[in-house]
């Protein structure tokens, strides 16, 4: 299986490239036959500004601009679909969220139409979320904000369409602890993404 890890942070150096790193290690050390792709949306330029292009082929008069075609494809390319941010704002990055914005445009990840019934277009995506945190447990308890992000992402953004996520988790204190927690949460993770999809070879 060949999974995309999708990464937004402009240091390369940070925890949030780090983890993202541990997990492509955790998938290999699961299923040695698997293959992953790390997208660098910062060191790659990624322009995240929803603009009249977009809109163009939100309302099916244009195909996608280049760089969203690129991206599409790279996603048509793999099984699994990894996320890894930091938490601004109680939420992904605006890096990432135009990434979002901008890729899974109707036509692509759903067919929306005012005549017709909504298609979920990718239904064989399998979607893991990390979000590199810097609060505490507590506080996402006593706010809510855990459920707020879980409505936002996993149910607004990838349920509607038909993206299955298969977990959904938040690396908490990464700003206080001992980074070496979240590296090692980060490959039990990448263990985890191969799923029923590594299957050892027939005799």
């Amino acid at each position: 299986m060949h999974a995309l890890i999708a990464v937004a942070h402009p240091e390369p150096e940070s925890l949030t490239h780090a983890v993202a790193a541990r997990i492509g290690q955790g998938m290999l050390r699961a299923c040695p036959g698997s293959s992953f792709e790390i997208a660098d949306l910062a060191a790659e330029g990624f322009d995240p500004r929803f603009g009249a292009a977009d809109l163009a082929v939100h309302r099916r008069q244009a195909p996608p601009p280049a760089d969203v075609a690129a991206e599409q494809a790279r996603i048509d390319r793999a099984d699994a679909l990894v996320l890894v941010y930091p938490v601004y704002w109680w939420s992904m990055p605006g890096l990432l969220k135009g990434w979002v914005d901008r890729v899974f445009a109707n036509g692509w990840a759903f067919d929306f139409s005012l005549n017709a019934k909504l298609e979920k277009k990718l239904q064989r995506l399998q979607v893991h979320l990390v979000g590199v945190a810097g609060a505490d447990a507590g506080t996402y308890a006593r706010h809510g904000y855990a459920g707020a992000m879980r409505a936002q992402i996993d149910h607004g953004i990838f349920d509607y369409c038909g993206a299955q996520v298969a977990s959904s988790e938040l690396l908490l204190n990464s700003e206080t602890a001992d980074p070496a927690a979240a590296l090692q949460a980060a490959l039990r993770i990448g263990e985890r993404v191969p799923g029923a999809q590594c299957m050892p070879a027939a005799a």
